[in-house]
């Protein structure tokens, strides 16, 4: 006869949605491990049992986000028009949505976890190679007309705004931007701006095509 699921996991995976959660509503800094105990209803000692040090909660869900990031960089490839990229950073702005703690309190996690400092300079490599496959491809596809010499530039200057949106966004409205009922404007914004930069480059119908699918987001 199978054997039922062990509890251990099952309260190991309760455990790291719950922080997920108030990390993403409070930021990293401010959760203890004893508010997670407290909201999950379980002892401090339990916590502990699953995960020693609140470092190996913040690797675990890293450890998530980078599986999740890295199989949707690898869409970038398929990107050959302004629809295609329209729905590849919006579904990039999604993931980091769900991660959001990680880009809220973005230097002081990196300054304090030397696994995610060196992790995330590899994501880093990894986003800007996922933006020149989508200058490439809009090349490829005549929705972009852009010089070799002018992709790297543009392909960083997408990297830094991916990265550091919700963080702009958080400064404009400390108070309620991060609110799960902003998100959708939020997403949609992030998307456009990092599109924005193409603007210059984008043939007539495409350009007027990324304002059409903006829409009042502008």
């Amino acid at each position: 006869m199978p054997q039922p699921p062990k509890k251990p996991r099952r309260t190991a995976e309760r455990i790291l949605e719950v922080t997920l959660d108030l990390f993403n509503r409070f930021g990293e800094p401010n959760v203890s491990t004893t508010l997670i105990s407290a909201e999950l209803r379980i002892s401090p000692g339990n916590l502990y049992y699953h995960y020693p040090a609140k470092d190996e909660l913040i690797n675990a869900l890293f450890g998530r986000y980078e599986d999740e990031l890295e199989r949707l960089l690898a869409a970038s490839e398929g990107v050959r028009n302004v629809e295609d990229a329209w729905l590849f950073f919006h579904m990039l702005f999604e993931l980091l949505w769900k991660h959001r703690f990680l880009y809220r309190d973005l230097n002081d996690l990196l300054s304090k976890n030397r696994r995610l400092e060196t992790h995330f300079q590899t994501l880093l490599d990894h986003k800007a190679t996922a933006m020149r496959n989508v200058l490439a491809g809009l090349h490829l596809g005549g929705a972009l007309k852009m010089e070799p010499r002018e992709a790297g530039p543009t392909g960083q200057s997408m990297v830094v705004l991916l990265s550091y949106w919700l963080s702009y966004e958080y400064v404009r409205d400390p108070r309620h931007a991060l609110e799960p009922d902003r998100a959708g404007a939020s997403l949609m914004r992030g998307a456009f701006h990092v599109l924005s930069l193409l603007l210059p480059y984008l043939e007539p119908a495409s350009k007027d095509h990324l304002f059409k699918l903006a829409g009042e987001y502008q």
